[in-house]
This record gives structure tokens, sequence and C-alpha cells, in this order.
């Protein structure tokens, strides 16, 4: 303990960028993930919903547009047709194929998500310079995705 009482290295001030940004990504997503719970979808039912937002995909899209494997895809879409914010079909053209597509329900929780800004707020509250904080967290993901 130090003399003020406190456990070495609790200080955020004192931690490298990599652990302020991993540790706030974590808070930001248990809050999100918690806003999310009470609308019945998932982080990765939301992005299924996403994709799925302009019309009917099949599995493998919506995998793909989701970065996700499809077999994850799969169990993310099981949850999504359970609770009834996706329904899936077999593709006329293609038996082996799988075309899902978003409920009237699933569409709402989407544009619940996306009218609220709720994520937006759950960081923003918290900051001086929200639209600057933004442009460079926009900058820091298009560097390290190329």
């Amino acid at each position: 303990m130090s003399d003020e009482g406190t456990v070495p290295g609790e200080d955020p001030a004192q931690w490298p960028l990599g652990r302020l940004l991993s540790t706030a990504a974590r808070l930001v997503e248990r809050d999100w993930d918690g806003w999310l719970a009470g609308h019945g979808v998932t982080h990765a039912g939301l992005l299924a919903l996403h994709a799925l937002q302009d019309g009917p995909l099949t599995q493998r899209q919506v995998a793909a547009a989701s970065r996700v494997q499809e077999q994850t895809m799969s169990r993310v879409l099981d949850r999504l047709e359970r609770s009834g914010h996706v329904t899936r079909r077999r593709d006329e053209q293609d038996r082996r194929r799988l075309v899902v597509e978003a409920t009237p329900d699933g569409l709402d929780v989407l544009g619940a998500v996306t009218r609220a800004g709720v994520s937006d707020e759950l960081v923003t509250a918290h900051l001086a310079d929200s639209p600057s904080f933004r442009a460079e967290l926009v900058r820091l993901v298009e560097a390290l995705r190329a």
C-alpha cells in the first residue's frame, strides 16, 4: 500500500495507453451490453441486425458483414430467431443455403438503438470534448485496420 492508502498501480493516470484503452473499452462494453440486454439483443446480434437492415442476406453474407465465422453467426442467429428478431428460410435457388431476414421487431430494436444514441451517451457523458475524442478514435481504428 502507498502512503495514501491506495494499491500501487491503481491510478489510471499512471497506466500505459494500451491499458487505459482496454479498460475503457471493457467498461463501456459492460454498460452497452446491459442496455442491449434490456432490448433483448446482444452486441453480436446487433451487428447481424445492422447487416440485415437493407434486406435479406444469406447466413454467410451476414457472417462476413459482421466479421465473424459462419459457425459463430449461426449461434447468434439462433438467439435472434428465438427472440423473434429474425427469420430464416431455405434459399429457393440453393436449398443448402439459408436466407436471413430481420423481422419488424428486429428492425424496431435496431431503430431504437440508433435513435437513442445510447452508445455515444455511455461515453460522451464523461468527456469534455467528445467530438474530438470520437474523431481521434475513428482515425486510430482506420490506421490499425490498414
